[in-house]
C-alpha cells in the first residue's frame, strides 16, 4: 500500500512539473536580434544565408483603414501608393527608377499592402552592392516619415486608384463582398472601413487630409522594421539606428484604438444574390473570442487544433468522393479572424442549386457527427504522422530555409504579440508533446468551436436560382436540424501495400558523366534514360519528372475529350487494390507525391519526395503507370460533378469568362481543342476509351526521359532505380507528337464584346506571326516586354 501511495505521489509531482513547464512563455527564435529605438520604433534582425546575397525588408505600420475618419475613407491605401510617388530622398518617380535600374521588379521584389489594421511595405534587395544595401534602409525611412505628398502627384494618382477600384472591385465578387462584410463584421467600424475606400472621397479629398493621416499614424512607436537575410547583423542594426533614430512623433498624436467586433445573439441567416455569380454556396461563420498563443500550453493547444482541422479536411474530402455525395466539396476549419475574434468556418458547394438543401443537411450532419461522436484513433494517428512530417521537414531544412519564410512570424509578433519560434523548438516540442495529445482533447475542441451563438449562416448565390434556394427562415431551420439517425464515422483500416509484388527490374547498361554540369546519365536494360543531378539546395528533398512525345495529338477529335481527361479519371481510382481514399491513408506520414498527365504534345509524370521515402514514391509512380485502379462508380460521380459545375458556369456567364472564351474562339477560329469545355462535352467522355488511352500512353517507357534532382548520392539510389524504373514496360516503339495545325488567325481582327453590369472594360492586344527562335532573340523579346511593363 505504501508503495502505491509513493508511486502516486511521484506521478502527481511529475504531472505538476509537466503543467508548470507548459505555463512558461514560448521562446522566440534566439538568433533574432530584437530592439527598440528611443523614439519607440521596434526592429527585428535575423542573419540567414538563403538566398545568398539577398535580404528581405519590411516596414510594418500598425495602422490601416480602420483608423480613417469618415472624410478619409480610402486614404490609408492611397497613402501606400503615394509613398512610391516621391519622398525626401527620392523625388517624384526616382524611387521606382532607382529600384528598377537595380534589377528589382514590382510585385516580386517591391510591393506594399494595406489592410484594416496594418500597412506593410516590402523590399527584397541584393546585399552584394554596398550602395543599394544602404539605400534600401533609406527607402524604408523615407516611407516612414519623409513622403512629400505633393498635391500634383496626389491628383495624378487619383485616377490610378479609381482604376484599381474599378478593375478589382467592379464585379460580382466585390458586390457580394460589399453585402457580406457588414454582416460578418456585425456593422462594426470594420464594415465601414474597407481598404479601397469610397470613390467620391478618392476623387475629391483635399491634400491636407492625407497629410493629416500620415502625420497622425506613421509615427515610430507604431512602426517596426524587419530585416532577414545574408548580411552583417551589426551593420544592419547600425543602419536602422542611423536612419530612424531622428524621426519623432508629433505632439498630441491620437491614441491608436484597438477595435473589436461585437457579438450577435444566436444564428442570423441571410441570402445574398447577384446576377453574375455562377455558383451558389452555403457559408457559415461562428465568431469566437480570440485565443492568444503565449505559453507553451497554448502552443500545445495550437497543435491539437491543427490536428483537428486536418482531420476535418480529410473527412470532408473523403465524403465528397462518395458516389451519391450531395456536394462537390466542403470546408470546415478553425482560424484567426479580425477584431479580436477567431472563427469556425463552414462552406459547402452543392452540385447545383436544386441540391442546396441536401448539401446543407449533409455538411451539418458532418459537423454534428464530429461534435457527437468525435474522431477515431486511426484518424488521430494519421494526422499526427502528417503533422510530424511537416515539423521534421522544417528541422532538416533549417539551414536552407529562405529568408521570406521567417518574415511573417516577426511581423505577427509586432502586430499581434504572437511568438516566432525556430525549427529547433518546434521539432523538440513536437517530439516531447505530440504523442501525448489525446483523442479526448481533440474531441473536446468541437465543443469549443462548434457554437450556435454569435453565428451567421448565408446563402451566397445567383439570382437566377432564387426560387430554388432556401430563404432565410428555411436556412435557419436547416442549420438547426439534428439528424436522429446519425451514425459514427467508420474508419477503414488499410493493410494492403502499394505494390503486392516488387518488380525485378533491369540493370544499368550505360553510364555517362557530364562533369561540367554535374549530371550522370543512366540507360537501363529496358531502354529508359535517366539524368541524375545531386544538389545541395535542399537537405531533404528529391524531385523527379519524366516525359515522352505523343499526348492527345495522336488521337482523333472523336477521342479528344476521353484522351484529355484520361489521367484525371485514373487519379480518381487510386492504384492496385487501394482506392484513392485508402491510398491517402496508406501514405500518411510519408512524403511521396506523384502525378501523371497526358497533355497535347506529351505524356509524363512528376513527383516530390525525401531520401527516406524515395522507395515509396517510386512504388507509387510504378503503380500509377502499370497498375492504375479503375473505379467506375467514383469516376461517374466525378464526371457528374464536372458537368454540373460547367453547366452552372454556362448558365451565369461572368463578363470575364465571356471575354476569355470569345478571345479563344476568335484567335483559334473555334477549333475544337481550344474551345472551353461545354456541359455536353462531358457526355462525350468514354470511360473505357479514356483508360485505354492512358494505358497506351504509358505502355512504353523506352522513349521516356527521367530527371532526378535533389539530395541523393548516385550510387546509393541506383539499386532503387534499377528496380522501379528499370522495371517499367518497354516495347521500343518509335513515335512523336503530331502537328495538329492549330494556328492563330491571320490578319487584323477587331472585335468588341459587350457583357456585364459594371462600367468597365478589358482590352487585349495580341501580335502573332512566324518567329525565328534563337536564345538571343528570346532575350531580346523578354527585354522588350520588360521595357513595355516599366513604361
Amino acid at each position: 500500500m505504501k508503495r502505491i501511495i509513493h508511486l502516486f505521489l511521484i506521478f502527481a509531482i511529475s504531472t505538476q512539473i509537466f503543467a508548470q513547464k507548459l505555463t512558461i512563455p514560448i521562446p522566440n527564435n534566439p538568433a533574432v536580434k530584437v530592439g527598440t529605438l528611443k523614439n519607440g520604433l521596434k526592429y527585428y534582425i535575423l542573419k540567414n544565408a538563403e538566398p545568398k546575397n539577398r535580404m528581405e525588408l519590411r516596414l510594418v505600420v500598425n495602422a490601416g483603414s480602420v483608423l480613417e475618419t469618415d472624410a478619409q475613407q480610402g486614404l490609408a491605401h492611397f497613402l501606400e501608393h503615394m509613398n512610391f510617388n516621391g519622398t525626401k530622398n527620392f523625388p517624384k518617380n526616382e524611387l521606382v527608377n532607382f529600384l528598377q535600374k537595380s534589377g528589382m521588379k514590382f510585385g516580386a521584389d517591391l510591393n506594399a499592402s494595406t489592410s484594416f489594421d496594418e500597412t506593410i511595405y516590402q523590399l527584397q534587395v541584393p546585399t552584394d552592392s554596398a550602395k543599394l544595401f544602404e539605400r534600401a534602409f533609406q527607402i524604408l525611412a523615407d516611407w516612414s516619415n519623409f513622403a512629400t505628398l505633393d498635391t500634383a502627384e496626389i491628383n495624378k494618382e487619383r485616377g490610378i486608384i479609381l482604376e484599381e477600384e474599378r478593375s478589382r472591385g467592379k464585379n460580382a465578387q466585390s458586390r457580394i463582398q460589399q453585402k457580406l462584410l457588414p454582416i460578418l463584421f456585425n456593422n462594426s467600424i470594420y464594415a465601414r472601413r474597407l481598404p479601397i475606400g469610397k470613390t467620391d472621397i478618392i476623387s475629391t479629398f483635399p491634400a491636407e487630409e492625407i497629410v493629416k493621416f500620415y502625420k497622425d499614424w506613421y509615427r515610430p512607436e507604431l512602426m517596426a522594421v524587419v530585416a532577414v537575410g545574408d548580411f552583417d547583423a551589426a551593420q544592419v542594426e547600425n543602419l536602422i539606428t542611423t536612419k530612424f533614430s531622428e524621426i519623432k512623433s508629433p505632439k498630441n498624436a491620437p491614441k491608436r484604438t484597438v477595435y473589436t467586433i461585437p457579438a450577435s445573439i444566436g444564428t442570423q441567416t441571410y441570402q445574398i444574390l447577384d446576377k453574375e455569380i455562377p455558383q451558389s454556396t452555403f457559408q457559415m461563420f461562428a465568431r469566437l473570442p480570440r485565443e492568444k498563443t503565449l505559453t507553451q500550453a497554448d502552443y500545445r493547444t495550437d497543435i491539437a487544433e491543427n490536428l483537428f482541422n486536418q482531420m476535418i479536411g480529410t473527412r470532408l474530402q473523403e465524403a465528397s468522393k462518395k458516389p451519391n455525395a450531395p456536394f462537390v466539396f466542403g470546408i470546415m476549419g478553425y482560424s484567426p479572424f479580425l477584431g479580436g475574434l477567431d472563427v469556425f468556418q463552414t462552406i459547402v458547394l452543392p452540385k447545383n442549386a436544386d441540391g442546396m438543401e441536401a448539401a446543407i443537411k449533409a455538411i451539418i450532419d458532418e459537423q454534428e457527427r464530429i461534435k457527437r461522436f468525435g474522431f477515431t484513433k486511426g484518424e488521430l494517428e494519421r494526422a499526427k504522422k502528417e503533422y510530424m512530417v511537416g515539423v521534421e521537414k522544417g528541422f532538416k531544412e533549417k539551414d536552407k530555409t529562405k529568408s521570406a519564410v521567417f518574415v511573417n512570424g516577426m511581423v505577427q509578433n509586432y502586430l499581434q504579440g504572437t511568438s516566432f519560434t525556430d525549427a529547433y523548438f518546434r521539432y523538440e516540442f513536437a517530439q516531447k508533446y505530440l504523442e501525448g495529445i489525446t483523442l479526448e482533447e481533440i474531441n473536446a475542441i468541437s465543443g469549443k468551436v462548434i457554437k450556435e451563438d454569435n453565428r451567421v449562416g448565408l446563402i451566397v448565390g445567383s439570382e437566377k436560382d432564387k426560387e430554388k434556394l432556401p430563404n432565410e427562415e428555411k436556412l435557419k431551420e436547416l442549420i438547426a436540424y439534428k439528424n436522429p439517425n446519425l451514425k459514427p464515422y467508420e474508419d477503414e483500416a488499410v493493410l494492403t501495400p502499394i505494390l503486392e509484388k516488387i518488380p525485378e527490374g533491369t540493370k544499368v547498361v550505360s553510364e555517362k558523366k557530364i562533369e561540367e554540369i554535374g549530371v550522370t546519365e543512366l540507360v537501363f536494360g529496358n531502354g529508359v534514360k535517366v539524368a541524375l543531378k545531386p544538389t545541395t539546395f535542399k537537405n531533404d528533398q528529391i524531385v523527379f519528372s519524366a516525359s515522352s512525345k505523343g499526348g492527345t495529338s495522336l488521337y482523333s477529335d472523336a477521342d479528344y475529350y476521353s484522351a484529355d481527361i484520361s489521367s484525371t479519371l485514373v487519379a480518381q481510382g487510386g492504384v492496385s487494390k487501394l482506392s484513392d481514399t485508402q491510398l491517402e491513408k496508406a501514405l500518411a506520414g510519408k512524403v511521396a507525391q506523384v502525378y501523371t498527365y497526358v497533355s497535347e504534345l506529351t505524356e509524363g509524370l512528376g513527383g516530390n519526395t525525401t531520401p527516406k521515402d524515395l522507395e515509396t514514391a517510386l512504388q507509387l509512380m510504378y503503380a500509377y503507370v502499370t497498375q492504375p485502379r479503375r473505379d467506375d462508380e467514383v469516376v461517374k460521380n466525378f464526371l457528374k460533378n464536372e458537368k454540373e459545375l460547367i453547366t452552372n458556369s454556362f448558365k451565369t456567364l461572368t463578363p470575364e469568362k465571356v471575354f476569355g472564351d470569345s478571345l479563344n474562339a476568335i484567335i483559334y477560329q473555334n477549333h475544337l481543342r481550344r474551345m472551353p469545355t461545354k456541359p455536353e462535352d462531358v457526355d462525350k467522355v468514354n470511360i473505357d476509351r479514356a483508360f485505354e488511352i492512358y494505358k497506351e500512353r504509358f505502355a512504353d517507357f523506352s522513349d521516356f526521359n527521367f530527371v532526378f534532382v535533389g539530395s541523393f548520392e548516385v550510387e546509393k539510389i541506383k539499386p532503387l532505380l534499377e528496380k522501379y524504373i528499370g522495371g517499367l514496360p518497354s516495347t521500343k516503339r518509335q513515335e512523336s507528337f503530331k502537328d495538329l495545325g492549330i494556328s492563330k488567325v491571320k490578319g487584323k481582327i477587331e472585335k468588341n464584346i459587350f457583357k456585364g453590369l459594371e462600367e468597365k472594360a478589358n482590352v487585349n492586344l495580341q501580335f502573332n506571326g512566324e518567329f525565328g527562335y534563337t536564345e538571343e532573340e528570346m532575350v531580346n523579346l523578354d527585354a522588350l516586354a520588360e521595357i513595355l511593363d516599366i513604361k
